[in-house]
């Protein structure tokens, strides 16, 4: 009986996959049907009235995005601006050595085994 059970179970799951991937599949077909309705369509209208058929584009400028990220970087800077009264940065306390720069060693290569 639980064999059974079990069969039946995989086999519903697995049907509800089929069934939603079918579903996923059809809705993909009829998006792209429509759109070449819609293309069609409008190629024939363009035919119809003797106008030259336009490309669907998508106008792309380089130079909008360069602007939204100086924009956005004009923002987020202009509360960090330094006053010109303010004091200079104090020098780090490390002069640019680490401190366990002492006790690194070269690495002794082995013999593979």
């Amino acid at each position: 009986m639980n064999n059974l059970v079990s069969g039946l179970l995989r086999l519903a799951v697995r049907a509800l996959v089929l069934a939603m991937g079918l579903v996923v599949f059809l809705s993909l077909l009829a998006a792209a049907l429509v759109l070449g309705l819609v293309w069609a369509a409008r190629a024939t209208w363009a035919r119809l009235t003797g106008r030259p058929m336009t490309p669907w584009v998508m106008r792309v400028d380089p130079r909008t995005g360069f602007s939204a990220a100086m924009r956005s970087r004009a923002q987020w800077g202009a509360a960090r601006q330094p006053d010109a009264a303010a004091e200079p940065a104090a020098p780090s306390r490390r002069g640019g050595v680490l401190p366990s720069a002492v006790e690194v060693t070269d690495v002794e290569p082995r013999e593979l085994r």
